[in-house]
């Protein structure tokens, strides 16, 4: 039974470093289960009103420096709406999906 979390975990990290790497942003990849600070900083720095109830929020947690930008469900729906460069902070590159996507709301 506590394979199948840990394998979920994996999974979910796997595709959010999976979509950094193919679309050539760059990132940090914090240890959590390895080193104690790391893990003491990414509980301080979850926001208290995206905590679970109870226990710890489980990585993946997705920062810009030290500012939080959400959990992997936040992440995979702004990858389903196109706009995983406005999720993550940065401005989405000329010609991407996203991109597009805001000239057009502009426009």
């Amino acid at each position: 039974m506590l394979d199948e979390p840990i394998a979920s975990i994996k999974k979910k990290q796997q595709d959010v470093l999976g979509f950094l790497e193919a679309n050539k942003i760059g990132f940090e990849e914090k240890d959590i289960a390895a080193n104690e600070e790391n893990r003491k900083w990414m509980r301080e720095n979850v926001p208290e009103n995206s905590r679970p109830a109870t226990g710890y929020p489980l990585p993946p947690q997705i920062f810009n420096e030290s500012q939080y930008r959400g959990d992997y469900d936040a992440f995979f729906e702004a990858r389903e709406n196109n706009a995983v460069y406005a999720f993550l902070g940065l401005t989405a590159p000329p010609g991407s999906k996203e991109a597009e996507a805001q000239a057009k709301q502009q426009a």
